[in-house]
């Protein structure tokens, strides 16, 4: 409401009452930054240093949080009075940076210690040639995750390789774990002060789109997940399938945020209350002790099922393991020398584990508590378009259970929407855009899709999107699972599809239905002709899906194809399907 001190007349005061409760609060969020930018630029003094530094932030990303934190780099740099231009790997070669000044780097380290897909070949280069970067002053943002064994891998290598050439390492490099954003600010405040450009005047404060924040108004996102409603879940496994797969739907009404084909979501699970109890039984603890995490105090209990990561065991659990409960096994295990130990240790376990083998005699609760990391958000390929659903987003998802080291284990996320939600329970979620999965600019251009298992969650969007809009190009889809009669994900929505004309090919590979084994690996193979003649039409290729093999064989099945049907060598065929990437006509979300 107006207040009535407001340099308005009551009628003024009454006509936009009305008008700003009519709004919802995308809008006015939007009114309250179009109201301020012109104030801003009407008011405010326009101080800028009188030299701007100019500054080069190179990223090579994954899953887009590198692109994202590089973009965030950029935005702050500005304000401090750097002219910072922003690079991404896949578009650069390491002689570009030879003449660059100032450069600050942000890389993440994909599966088990390699570069992201699309910079693999500016790292290969990089490590391979000898470019003289004595001009360069640079600093090194690494993510990664601590789950992994080669933690930050690529960032170590690329800040190695960036000083071995002569550059000039003016702060040291930061290691993020998944939970990145103190880690990162710390990095590139000071990296920035390092550089020391003059200091520009302050800008307004911005929300994420770069628009000044309207008071009051809630902006949901990574740091305030959005409170879903789910709408709906249903089990897409027949009742002889070995497969747990759900359809989750879930509501965006009011929540201010959109996503495109090819986005994920953020999932922010609980963790169940047998994985709590069963790390409070290990440690000799009730649960009702206090502990402060995040700079609040609240039950141990609490702060287990909610804040915190509780089953991932890693080489970093056990080194802070090792410091409350010294032994020499654990020594042995997060040495050098215990590499293999570990690897066969680690495997198949929880934290839960590590605590009854090395600290038999329970822990304190601060102790427990510095354990563990904060419980990070599991990402899910959105199986949804948002033409098709408005205010809504839907997921597919496997629930993982199985059995180790005389244990049942489960999937955090996946078993806490399995088990924990039921319709019409809330869900904290928030969209991450993935822009290295995107359909064609052109509704025109062919697309092939590979997705098999729950693989075929952002091609049910990618279909639903064209039906929508009408695009005329030619749709075909490989899907692939373990047997026809259980496991044929939205099988009879894909028959509409090719009934409608929206799908004008489907081939699918079902595992068990036969002796021997077929994947859909294969099925491209037995459409080779076909498939590499969609190709040289100029179709855009696609693969979603396991990471460790199914990916791989799909790869090695195409290059295959293409040095096969277009009778070229084998290095021309790795070449060609190099370009496709590098054209971004190929593209992957894999995990």
């Amino acid at each position: 409401m107006i207040p009535e001190h407001a340099p308005f007349t009551p009628d003024q005061r009454k006509s936009l009452d009305a008008f700003l409760a009519s709004l919802d609060a995308s809008q006015r969020i939007w009114l309250g930054g179009f109201l301020s930018a012109g104030v801003g630029s009407a008011t405010a003094p326009a101080a800028a240093p009188a030299t701007k530094v100019p500054l080069t932030v190179l990223y090579g990303t994954e899953s887009g949080n590198s692109e994202e934190l590089a973009a965030q780099t950029v935005k702050l740099a500005k304000k401090k009075g750097f002219k910072p231009s922003m690079k991404n790997m896949a578009d650069c070669v390491p002689a570009d940076l030879a003449q660059v000044d100032n450069l600050l780097v942000v890389v993440s380290t994909w599966g088990e210690g390699d570069p992201p897909e699309a910079a693999e070949p500016f790292y290969k280069a990089l490590m391979a040639e000898s470019v003289d970067y004595s001009k360069v002053k640079f600093s090194v943002c690494a993510l990664g995750d601590t789950s992994y064994e080669r933690f930050c891998e690529t960032g170590k290598q690329v800040d190695a390789r960036l000083a071995a050439l002569g550059g000039n390492r003016v702060e040291d490099r930061v290691d993020c774990d998944v939970d990145y954003e103190e880690a990162f600010n710390g990095w590139v405040e000071r990296a920035l002060t390092a550089l020391a450009p003059e200091p520009a005047a302050a800008p307004l404060p911005t929300t994420g789109a770069g628009l000044p924040v309207l008071p009051g108004a809630t902006e949901y996102g990574k740091k305030n997940p959005f409170p879903s409603e789910l709408l709906d879940k249903v089990l897409l496994n027949g009742e002889r399938s070995k497969k747990e797969t759900w359809h989750y739907e879930l509501s965006l009404e009011g929540s201010g945020m959109s996503y495109e084909p090819g986005d994920a979501l953020a999932v922010v699970p609980l963790n169940a209350p047998d994985m709590v109890e069963g790390i409070l039984t290990a440690s000799k603890l009730s649960g009702t002790e206090e502990v402060e995490v995040k700079g609040e105090k609240k039950l141990l209990a609490d702060a287990l099922r909610e804040d915190l990561e509780v089953t991932s065991l890693s080489k970093s659990i056990l080194k802070k393991l090792s410091e409350v409960a010294p032994s020499n096994k654990l020594t042995t295990l997060v040495s050098d020398e215990g590499k293999a130990e570990l690897k066969a240790y680690v495997y198949g376990r929880w934290i839960v584990d590590a605590i009854q083998d090395f600290a038999p005699d329970g822990l304190d609760p601060a102790q427990l508590v510095s354990l563990f990391r904060k419980m990070p958000p599991r990402l899910y390929s959105i199986a949804s378009s948002p033409l098709a659903h408005p205010d809504e987003v839907h997921l597919t998802i496997a629930s993982v259970r199985y059995q180790a080291h005389g244990r049942e284990r489960k999937g955090v996320a996946s078993t806490y929407l399995a088990d924990l939600v039921k319709k019409g329970d809330q869900v904290p979620i928030y969209t991450h855009k993935n822009k290295n999965f995107r359909l064609p600019a052109s509704g025109d251009t062919p697309i092939i899709m590979v997705g098999p298992g729950t693989g075929i969650a952002p091609f049910r969007s990618f279909i639903e999107h064209r039906a929508e809009t009408g695009d005329t190009g030619k749709n075909w889809l490989f899907f692939g699972d373990q047997h026809y009669s259980y496991d044929f994900l939205y099988q009879l929505e894909w028959q509409d599809h090719i009934k409608n004309g929206t799908l004008h090919k489907l081939d699918v590979a079902f595992s068990r239905d036969q002796p021997e084994k077929v994947y859909v690996q294969d099925k491209m193979r037995e459409n080779a002709r076909e498939l590499y003649a969609w190709l040289e039409e100029g179709a855009n290729f696609y693969v979603c899906g396991d990471a460790s093999r199914m990916a791989n064989d799909v790869n090695e099945a195409l290059i295959e194809i293409v040095h096969q049907e277009g009778n070229v060598s084998r290095e021309a065929a790795e070449e060609y399907v190099a370009k496709l990437k590098k054209e971004k006509r190929y593209q992957r979300d894999v995990y």
